[in-house]
């Protein structure tokens, strides 16, 4: 895609815990390992990747002003563990449908379902929904701009609250997804790849390189996201691209491998996770409730197919009815 000339803060599209002395503003030195004076500070970050950024960053439609503060709410839960080539058809659709969180709060839970279509974790579908009723009725229909009443919102995480904030409102708050935890772990940091899970040291860290102005902050929040979407990636990265290869602790080191616990992978084919997705795929494309017979046909395992759909009514994605039918919820 053809990157905007200046465009606005967004995503493209989730340091270790060694007691490292970490600097609570920008721009103080931010001790490594091995307490050298040669680590990055937040300042000598911010512009070379900011203006990396500006030239490169992809033109997505949730970056554009007409998207609006909701439009960016809906691309952070689509975007969770989604890549952005399956959400952007997805994200179009349902911004073309529901164009305002009142909108989608008329509705019945289970059309949100039915529209996620699928981008996999359907119950983000459901949070989604529950969000916007709950902006309709606390906040009169708009996406509030405090950071606290948006964390109050039903599935919205410290992360999303923090991303539509910063994203959507300008402001400076840490979002720390995984590709800004991978840029932080290597190029301050000196290791590879983050934890597992985010770590007090990793929010610490991510606070003390927040450039002190917010429009700053918001933009660098925007920009440490997409250059590890694009450039300082999992696998195979470009550092010769990168704008900050020159001062990252971790190619300075020599690259060396991963050596804490192993990374997590996903895996999906003969899953629960693959037998609840076939099920609730027969039931997006039905408009009346649907036999188990009809959904028994969708995996050969008998105990597997029943424990995905117990699971699937358990987590409110599907409603049982008498005789043994089954449908999205109404309610």
């Amino acid at each position: 895609m053809t990157a905007p000339t200046k465009p606005s803060p967004s995503r493209p599209a989730a340091a270790d815990n060694t007691g490292h002395a970490l600097a609570d503003t920008a721009g103080t030195p931010l001790a490594d390992t091995a307490g050298t004076a040669d680590t990055p500070r937040g300042e000598d970050l911010h512009a070379p990747v900011i203006d990396w950024f500006d030239e490169h960053a992809r033109d997505l439609p949730w970056r554009r002003p007409e998207a609006g503060p909701w439009g960016v709410m809906v691309s952070e839960f689509m975007l969770q563990q989604t890549p952005v080539s399956r959400v952007l058809p997805v994200y179009e659709q349902w911004l073309a449908r529901w164009p305002r969180p009142a909108d989608l709060a008329q509705e019945a839970p289970g059309e949100a379902v039915r529209a996620w279509g699928r981008l996999g974790y359907p119950r983000r579908a459901l949070r989604l929904h529950g969000a916007a009723v709950a902006i309709t009725e606390r906040h009169g229909g708009d996406v509030p701009t405090d950071h606290a009443q948006l964390l109050a919102l039903p599935g919205i995480g410290e992360y999303t609250a923090a991303a539509v904030a910063s994203f959507a409102y300008g402001q400076r708050h840490a979002v720390l997804d995984t590709n800004v935890r991978r840029v932080f772990a290597r190029a301050v940091t000196g290791v590879q790849y983050p934890p597992n899970a985010t770590t007090a040291a990793e929010r610490k860290l991510a606070r003390a390189l927040l450039p002190q102005d917010e429009a700053t902050a918001a933009r660098w929040a925007a920009a440490s996201m997409e250059l590890g979407a694009l450039v300082c990636t999992a696998k195979n990265e470009s550092c010769q691209r990168c704008p900050i290869a020159a001062q990252c602790s971790w190619r300075l080191a020599g690259k060396p491998a991963h050596d804490g616990p192993a990374r997590r992978g996903q895996t999906y084919a003969g899953t629960d996770r693959q037998v609840r997705g076939k099920l609730l795929a027969v039931l997006r494309e039905a408009r009346a409730p649907v036999p188990q017979a009809v959904l028994d046909r969708v995996w050969h395992e008998p105990v597997q197919r029943a424990r995905a759909l117990d699971g699937l009514v358990a987590d409110g994605l599907v409603e049982p009815l008498a005789g043994g039918l089954y449908r999205l919820p109404l309610t």
